[in-house]
């Protein structure tokens, strides 16, 4: 199935950058407006390049649409009808199904997907949710593509927008680059804070997924009553933690459907 991504930005870049390293072989092509950065993008990954977005569509058998969400009603419009069976991926946040599905035509069948930039290294993690009618053989080619880039999961649709303000790697990286700061603030210098701190975030969690201990075994084994963890996550739980996590999670929510009336 050749596959055409609509747009040449960052997760473009970073599927492209997964799917070379898991030597996927079949055909894609990228479209954008930009030819400076489709050059980069065929240098670098060795893909085919076009400016001209209906000459792209009308090669694809799947497209990927990879522009951001304010984008994707105008580059739909300048698309119009399709006349042919075709398969789309949105990876737009918050726009739904039922936005996407009446804009291509009857002809195209529609999914969503939701990859990690984390993709870029094989440790991806993609939730996919497909629309009626979406034809079994085809959401096969769909699902493996994104799991050539890490993990995929199959989610109903309403869980979509919750998924994608929970499992984005800027979690990790806020967290990470916030905790080596107050480290920095008690006396470390930067680069044992950034040690100190990815050891906490990281190694932690890779130990967790990669053993069988329940996450609450580990809490209680990494924090003993009375002593030093115990007394820093008593600390950051009066300081109301875990409301502040919600808050954030929760205006993340309303960007999402705040992009699905936009589109």
């Amino acid at each position: 199935m050749r596959t055409v991504f609509l747009g040449g930005g960052r997760i473009t870049s970073a599927l492209l950058a997964g799917l070379c390293l898991a030597n996927f072989r079949r055909p894609v092509l990228v479209h954008d407006r930009n030819p400076h950065k489709l050059r980069r993008l065929r240098e670098v990954y060795g893909v085919s390049i076009g400016t001209d977005l209906h000459r792209a569509v009308d090669k694809a058998q799947l497209i990927i649409i990879a522009v951001r969400p304010a984008s994707v009603a105008d580059l739909l419009r300048q698309i119009g009808k399709v006349g042919r069976p075709l398969y789309a991926v949105s990876l737009a946040a918050g726009i739904p199904l039922k936005n996407l599905r009446s804009r291509l035509g009857p002809s195209v069948r529609w999914a969503r997907a939701m990859p990690s930039p984390a993709s870029r290294s094989g440790r991806g993690l993609t939730a996919l949710t497909f629309d009626r009618g979406f034809p079994a053989a085809a959401a096969r080619e769909v699902r493996t593509l994104f799991g050539k880039v890490g993990s995929v999961l199959e989610i109903p649709e309403s869980k979509f927008d919750a998924f994608t303000v929970t499992y984005s790697s800027s979690h990790g990286y806020h967290a990470l680059a916030t905790l080596a700061a107050a480290a920095g603030k008690i006396g470390l210098d930067r680069e044992t804070a950034l040690t100190a701190a990815a050891h906490a975030l990281a190694d932690g969690i890779v130990a967790w997924r990669e053993g069988n201990t329940s996450l609450t075994a580990l809490l209680h084994e990494a924090a003993t009553p009375g002593g030093i963890a115990a007394a820093v996550m008593q600390a950051m739980d009066r300081a109301r933690y875990g409301r502040v996590i919600e808050r954030g999670l929760k205006a993340g929510l309303r960007r999402a459907r705040e992009n699905a009336k936009k589109n």
